[in-house]
């Protein structure tokens, strides 16, 4: 799982602006220490991914240390080397961001619009930024799940090329405070890793139940004895009984039948003798 986050924060390095830190926190710590570290490296937006259990990965988006802050589950993770992608953006560029219309129906999508244009854009005069594009961010709302793509700029005609990581973003909470505090919205659509694996076991095991069921009825099935039928007296209604022959009694003794391939066997060996008798004299 360290490997995998490793990969998908390498997308982050392109952004300029963002203050990458590689710190180790102990479970025993609370979130609320990432508000000190932002403000001791004097940044105020943070992006912070957590993974669990060695398969599950969270990430938070946060504008510190006064709020709002967004907590999602991080699916379907595609990394650069699985898509061998053919497009490429140079570091330090500056990124347009495209967002779907559905994110102004919502007011929650509005405040998570609002967020990712603070974290993503590139700031005004930043002295690390290229007064040059050539590479689009792109968030599409489908499935109530918020789709990443990242796609380069090739041509003056906006032809794009994908480059990839591409990802999932699913909404778990969003909350009034940096990394805690009221909560402003509760996605009702979010379903925990751990009950989505609970349902694919009780699912499997269901099937498996049922099978065994199946083989304990078919096994007390053949051990029961067979239960004899009455004989029901509607059954021979349409039976017609057939007419009863006479037996009729042969005081004759028949008479033999005659074998023709016996027949034509002893007429051939007669034929053969007497050509033989007719040879042998002409030759005499």
């Amino acid at each position: 799982m360290c490997d995998l986050i490793e990969v998908a924060l390498k997308f982050f390095v392109y952004l300029p602006f963002f203050l990458f830190i590689d710190t180790k926190m102990d479970r025993k710590d609370k979130l609320f220490v990432i508000n000190e570290v932002c403000e001791m490296k004097n940044c105020n937006k943070c992006i912070y991914f957590e993974a669990k259990k060695k398969q599950d990965l969270y990430m938070w988006l946060s504008n510190s240390p006064h709020g709002p802050s967004a907590k999602f589950l991080v699916q379907n993770i595609h990394t650069l080397a699985e898509l061998k992608m053919t497009g490429n953006c140079l570091k330090g560029s500056r990124p347009l961001l495209s967002f779907d219309p559905a994110f102004g129906e919502l007011p929650h999508f509005a405040l998570l619009k609002e967020l990712l244009i603070q974290i993503f854009s590139t700031p005004r005069y930043h002295p690390k930024s290229q007064p040059f594009v050539d590479h689009v961010f792109t968030f599409t709302i489908l499935d109530n799940r918020i789709w990443f793509r990242n796609f380069q700029i090739i041509e003056e005609d906006a032809a794009l090329v994908e480059i990839g990581p591409r990802f999932v973003l699913n909404l778990i909470k969003i909350f009034q405070g940096s990394f805690g505090g009221p909560t402003l919205y509760e996605n009702p659509h979010y379903q925990s890793p751990n009950m989505h694996r609970r349902v694919i076991r009780s699912i499997t095991a269901a099937k498996y139940r049922e099978k065994q069921q199946v083989r304990d009825v078919q096994k007390l099935r053949k051990k029961e004895p067979k239960t004899i039928l009455p004989h029901d007296p509607t059954a021979d209604v349409f039976v017609t009984p057939a007419e009863e022959k006479p037996i009729e009694i042969q005081w004759v003794k028949p008479e033999p039948k005659v074998d023709l391939k016996a027949r034509k066997k002893r007429i051939y060996k007669r034929q053969r003798k007497m050509k033989q008798k007719m040879n042998s004299g002409h030759a005499k």
